[in-house]
């Protein structure tokens, strides 16, 4: 072999985690291969293709360490994934839960996590509006209602309107505010929310104010939940804070099942604690067919797709592809979750790699 092909560069080479092909319907599938081949092939020294299967979605170190980038849905990565991995830079989420991935394990490894908070901020913003009128107004009760023969005279319960609500909100960050945004013309009295992180002027400056927690759930109409699922948020909503709600209330949860206490959440349902609750997450993905929340008339449920439309199939999918070249240019994506990971000299290293390939 000669010398310069001995010294030529390997391809970057970027996997996609192997539930895209197994776990969406087709039409996200092809959505998403169509994309990726529009933006990754065809650019110089980069390669794709399909992850090995992974036994339970958790990735192996075999498998990982094929790779410089991951395009990553539902993959799980913990520690033990990670041993050995030399060559991996990136995992490009495709949206912005990263509760199945351990961070501090990809830190501590030399990756970077990029996230796409532009992709879902408005179908997700959307989808939490969309529950609000659903509960309601009663709107799958009395969809059921029509569909067994019966009609108005039959209904179990008044809708009820939104003006002069108080709309509420656990976590004031990037999807809840434009929440907010989109509220704005909808006849709220009052927007608060709770959010150590979040500065006060930024929430005044979208007409909401910061309260405590106990003020949040004491107070809201809809208590829309906003905040990501981490070891501080897990059960953060249990029994406590459900008492603390109206009778009148509702609870919508858009973010992670497990950062509300499901069991508490069933009682709180049976027992009249609240009005009812907007699902479309929930501690156990697919519900079990014995969950007692299938039981509940006064709970709507989604499976965890109520945002997966066609524009975030195609934002996510762009905004994940972007983070990868940006990567492959030896630049730092936008979204890094684990910023602590850029100052690491091993990272630095490895971003090298690919600027001495220009």
């Amino acid at each position: 072999m000669d010398s310069a092909a001995q010294s030529a560069p390997a391809p970057f080479r970027v996997g996609i985690s192997p539930d895209f092909f197994t776990d969406v319907k087709a039409d996200v599938k092809a959505g998403v291969e169509s994309i990726v081949a529009r933006r990754l092939s065809g650019v110089d020294g980069l390669e794709w293709c399909a992850m090995p299967p992974q036994d339970n979605l958790l990735a192996r170190p075999e498998a990982l360490d094929q790779f410089d980038a991951i395009l990553a849905l539902a993959l799980r990565i913990n520690q033990e994934s990670l041993i050995g991995v030399d060559r991996l830079i990136l995992i490009a989420r495709w949206g912005v839960g990263y509760d199945l991935i351990d961070t501090e394990a990809l830190t501590n490894a030399d990756v970077a996590l990029a996230i796409t908070p532009g992709a879902v901020r408005r179908p997700v913003a959307e989808s939490i509006i969309a529950l609000i009128f659903a509960v309601s107004l009663n709107l799958v009760q009395q969809d059921r209602l029509v569909r067994r023969g019966g009609w108005r005279k039959d209904l179990p319960r008044l809708g009820r309107n939104v003006v002069g609500r108080t709309l509420g909100s656990l976590g004031c960050g990037n999807i809840a505010q434009e929440m907010f945004r989109l509220s704005q013309s909808l006849g709220f009295e009052r927007r608060i929310a709770t959010d150590p992180y979040v500065p006060p002027e930024r929430a005044s400056a979208l007409g909401v104010e910061l309260v405590p927690m106990e003020v949040l759930f004491r107070e809201s109409d809809y208590v829309c939940i906003n905040t990501p699922l981490s070891p501080e948020t897990r059960g953060l909503v249990g029994a406590t804070q459900l008492r603390q709600m109206k009778r009148t209330a509702y609870l919508i949860n858009t973010a992670r099942g497990g950062v509300v206490d499901q069991a508490a959440l069933v009682r709180a349902l049976r027992g009249g604690w609240i009005a009812g609750a907007g699902l479309d997450v929930f501690e156990q993905e697919p519900l079990a067919p014995d969950d007692p929340l299938l039981e509940l008339d006064n709970v709507v449920l989604a499976p965890h797709a109520l945002a997966w439309t066609e524009q975030i199939v195609q934002a996510n999918t762009l905004e994940a592809c972007d983070n990868i070249l940006a990567i492959a240019r030896g630049e730092i994506p936008q979204h890094i979750v684990n910023r602590e990971v850029l100052c690491r000299p091993g990272f630095q290293r490895k971003l090298a790699r690919y600027r001495r390939q220009e």
